[in-house]
């Protein structure tokens, strides 16, 4: 009897304490929702609030995140803003993307890249937030590698949007199966000798996306007033497409439709990391 008391006991103690961490989760992003920006009125996947990016930049990477969504209902955001509030990145964030509803609602498959540009008196950060249905592609040990192989090395240099276009091709390519996180870790590993079958996999999966968007880069540019280099980011997928996914109706053009039509209520549970620059 004491032994049935005593397990009732821990489980009546877990369930107040869930219960406990739900409510504080809730207070703590309404107490934080003061100071999130809303969300951009039309809709907008990339929202830059600092011009951080110049129009063509950021108007490459909408194109391409955008694309991404209708094709896969995955949703990648990027929120680009002046001051965290005095939050640390990981908690502004997941609030952010909560509050936004980055992702599908049930399938929780949003992406926040959160950034908040270097100043004189104050560093840069970045951080990855990851829904619960992409954290298994995405575990926080890659979203890691991303930050520190993909965006700082460029954020250093100042090149901010091959930073940020370099992170999201990794994320797509991995959301889409393209390669494991697996095999992505084994490519950017530190051992020369281990990560040679990886690295193989790594360039040609890398080189025949590149050839096609090269491809379709060239063919975009001409005739129109945009540099080749943007060009091949808005080409990135730039391909015709039917159907519905999530909350999104795609017709049978290469744009969704039409534009971005707006964030499907998708959830946070706390995957991610985070870099300073």
């Amino acid at each position: 009897m004491k032994y049935h008391l005593e397990i009732n006991k821990r489980i009546m103690i877990k369930r107040i304490k869930h219960i406990l961490l739900i409510l504080l989760s809730v207070i703590s992003i309404n107490t934080i929702a003061q100071d999130f920006p809303e969300k951009s009125n039309p809709p907008k996947i990339v929202n830059d609030y600092t011009n951080f990016l110049s129009k063509a930049e950021n108007h490459a990477l909408e194109n391409k995140l955008v694309q991404f969504s209708y094709e896969s209902s995955t949703q990648i955001a990027i929120a680009i803003v002046p001051s965290l509030d005095g939050y640390d990145p990981a908690s502004y964030a997941f609030g952010l993307g909560e509050y936004w509803g980055v992702g599908q609602k049930g399938k929780n498959n949003g992406i926040l890249i959160l950034v908040k540009p270097k100043y004189q008196n104050s560093k840069g950060e970045i951080f990855i937030a990851t829904g619960y249905g992409v954290e298994g592609a995405v575990p926080d040990a890659i979203t890691k590698r991303i930050v520190n192989n993909e965006i700082l090395p460029y954020f250093k240099q100042g090149m901010y949007y091959k930073g940020l276009d370099e992170a999201t091709n990794r994320i797509i390519e991995l959301t889409k199966g393209e390669y494991t996180a697996d095999e992505y870790r084994k490519a950017t590993s530190s051992n020369p000798a281990s990560a040679i079958p990886g690295i193989i996999i790594f360039l040609i999966v890398i080189i025949f996306s590149f050839v096609g968007r090269a491809r379709r880069a060239r063919h975009y540019s001409v005739g129109h007033n945009v540099p080749f280099w943007i060009a091949m980011g808005m080409m990135s997928s730039n391909r015709s497409h039917g159907g519905s996914f999530g909350n999104f109706s795609s017709g049978g053009g290469s744009f969704g439709g039409g534009g971005f039509g707006g964030f499907g209520g998708g959830s946070f549970g706390g995957g991610g990391a985070g870099g300073s620059w």
